[in-house]
């Protein structure tokens, strides 16, 4: 394969992980907290023999996580807590710390406030969040503060990465950072809500065509060029 072949052999390859980014965006509409995931196109560039001009590639195994506010939809569930803002609740997993902003909560039978998949909600000092289970009345307020029959019990802190650039999907509505943690200073929780997935779904389905035709008439390239070079070869051969 000649060069214009290997060039546009990345790009074919960047476009269908991005039709996968785009479609799991997509499969996740309805997940509650999902944030809406990106790949980043770059150029690198190959130096080859000193007689041909260096070789551009492109490349795109970066992904950027957009932090763009969902909707928030009104459960009335006691538990269920949506962040306005900025922000993710700590969880503890086997894995170690997790960010979400799915705050679909419930009570472990030792009364932690936990994921659907059962990990720890943590509070501020890093300590999980206990809900006496014998309690009438669940308060949470817009700061946090978490009271049961009228007697504070937690502060629920939300946190946020020193660089968002850093922040990875560890699975599904789960990410995690390598860098820093910073609390939020003014973090603004709603009782009863739960925020939606952040994709718009028409951006993305428009998104898509556009890969797929990009993705065609790459395709079109590399069987033109293999034509090409079919053609020369037989030519050569006679």
């Amino acid at each position: 394969m000649d060069n214009p072949g290997y060039t546009t052999l990345t790009r074919q390859s960047g476009l269908m992980r991005e039709m996968q980014v785009l479609a799991h965006n997509v499969a996740n509409l309805s997940t509650t907290g999902f944030r809406r995931e990106g790949l980043l196109f770059s150029e690198y560039v190959q130096q080859l023999d000193r007689q041909e001009a260096p070789l551009s590639m492109a490349t795109a195994n970066a992904h950027q996580t957009y932090l763009t506010q969902g909707n928030l939809t009104m459960t009335g569930g006691a538990l269920d807590l949506a962040i306005e803002g900025e922000g993710f609740f700590l969880i503890e997993t086997p894995e170690g710390e997790r960010l979400t902003r799915a705050g679909h909560f419930a009570t472990n039978a030792a009364g932690e406030m936990v994921t659907p998949e059962g990990h720890r909600l943590l509070d501020l000092g890093g300590a999980p969040v206990f809900v006496p289970g014998d309690a009438d009345a669940i308060s949470i307020a817009r700061d946090g503060s978490l009271s049961a029959d009228g007697q504070p019990l937690a502060q629920i802190g939300l946190v946020r990465p020193e660089d968002p650039s850093q922040l990875t999907r560890a699975s599904g509505v789960m990410h995690q950072v390598e860098g820093a943690l910073l609390p939020v200073e003014e973090p603004v929780l709603m009782q009863g809500f739960l925020e939606d997935s952040n994709v718009n779904p028409i951006s993305e389905m428009a998104r898509m065509i556009e890969v797929q035709r990009a993705y065609e008439l790459g395709q079109k390239f590399l069987d033109s060029e293999d034509q090409r070079i079919r053609s020369v070869v037989q030519t050569l051969s006679r």
